[in-house]
């Protein structure tokens, strides 16, 4: 109801007699006749209150937008380099493309390997993981696993955890996780108990704090150049977004 109550002040503000600085101004004969004369307009054209909706409604995502670039600048450094992140494509890339996932988030493997595609046939994209499980206790463990490794073993093992997680379908239980460390070659115990720790802990609260920040409340989320993208994104799209950026720096 509210975005009809504004679009219908809009068409109203627009219909408002030449002179006239509000309702206000006007006599009560003469609301209750431009009131008459408003109403037998829009039940006689009402795709205007369609047409005004849908500019108040670009008005809004512009507003968004600019909010939104507003919060990405206030807080790029903790975006693109705090300095925990795992940070991969092209470190000397023109630009940064930042990802907050989840590995239980069905979107977030849906894009994965157009991501992945993104960055590699780019060349020149500078890309940032952030661990920001959300979505029960499965997505907590698996990202704990993923930083644990990160935090013992390096950028290279962690990323080679990432993207088998991601592929993962089963659930996360202790032998799963066990299996894959051995299977790349990692001794599977000090990162379980690695799991626990208040290092890994702070990671993870740090990208939640940097989200709530941002206002980001779902994944994936992502951070392309200096413009907040909330949501999955088609290839072709992220694309376009990448060439976008680069044209405005």
């Amino acid at each position: 109801m509210r975005p009809f109550l504004a679009a219908l002040g809009l068409c109203l503000a627009l219909a408002a007699p030449a002179g006239a600085d509000g309702l206000t101004d006007m006599t009560d004969a003469e609301k209750a006749a431009f009131g008459e004369a408003v109403r037998a307009y829009l039940l006689e054209n009402p795709q205007v209150l369609v047409e005004a909706m849908t500019i108040l409604q670009d008005r809004q995502a512009e507003a968004d937008a600019l909010a939104d670039d507003e919060l990405v600048a206030q807080n790029a450094s903790l975006i693109f380099d705090d300095g925990v992140s795992w940070v991969g494509g092209n470190p000397e890339g023109d630009i940064t493309v930042v990802e907050f996932m989840d590995y239980r988030c069905g979107y977030c493997k849906k894009a994965f390997a157009e991501v992945e595609d993104l960055v590699a046939s780019d060349g020149n994209i500078r890309f940032i993981l952030k661990e920001f499980p959300i979505l029960g206790e499965e997505s907590i463990i698996t990202s704990r696993f993923a930083v644990a490794v990160q935090q013992l073993h390096g950028a290279e093992a962690y990323k080679a955890v990432h993207d088998q997680l991601m592929e993962l379908r089963g659930a996360p239980d202790e032998a799963t996780l066990s299996r894959m460390a051995t299977d790349l070659g990692l001794d599977p115990a000090p990162i379980l108990t690695r799991m626990g720790s208040d290092d890994v802990t702070a990671v993870i609260a740090a990208n939640h704090a940097l989200a709530d920040t941002l206002s980001i409340a779902g994944t994936p989320t992502f951070v392309m150049g200096g413009t907040l993208l909330r949501g999955y994104v088609p290839l072709d799209a992220m694309k376009q977004m990448v060439a976008d950026a680069r044209a405005a720096n």
